[in-house]
């Protein structure tokens, strides 16, 4: 990594991950105001898909079934919570999302797991693997989310069948 010093590239890791936590939770209050659509579910993992251009540099790499088990904790653990938290209702014809309570408080929970976990990883692998580790995980974690909003999304939008009609 250069002449950075690891401590100030954890340090600012860590502080990126909070603005990163706080801009979401910011933009996911706001978004409630406007109607839910297939593009607004999927752009965000498709954008975040682009951050595994970091496993081009060496320093990043780590074993195959690391990103695995990173991978199932986030989509089976982490993503539990914002799954709960995430309704949909219909008002004038289109699909909107509820407003959560508990939704800030779930993100800010799961950047505190996060970064106690981070600080006990950071002792055994380098910052950058544990980085990467820790985006994989996220990935888990907002691909599993999302499609439970694309399934919720489609089943508010389909038309309802009747029980007479074939």
């Amino acid at each position: 990594m250069g002449n950075i010093n690891p401590s100030y590239l954890h340090i600012g890791s860590t502080l990126g991950a909070v603005f990163m936590a706080l801009m979401v939770i910011f933009i996911r209050l706001k978004a409630s105001a406007r109607p839910v659509t297939i593009r607004k579910i999927w752009i965000p993992p498709l954008g975040m898909s682009t951050g595994f251009a970091m496993f081009v540099a060496p320093q990043v790499r780590f074993p195959l079934w690391w990103a695995v088990i990173a991978f199932v904790i986030g989509w089976f653990i982490f993503a539990y919570p914002l799954i709960r938290s995430t309704t949909f209702e219909q008002r004038e014809g289109e699909v909107y999302a509820q407003r959560s309570k508990s939704f800030a408080f779930i993100l800010l929970g799961l950047l505190l797991v996060r970064t106690l976990l981070h600080e006990f990883i950071n002792r055994y692998i380098s910052v950058p693997q544990s980085g990467g580790l820790f985006f994989i995980l996220a990935f888990g974690m907002i691909v599993h989310w999302r499609l439970f909003m694309y399934k919720r999304y489609n089943v508010l939008v389909s038309p309802k069948k009747s029980p007479s009609t074939p």
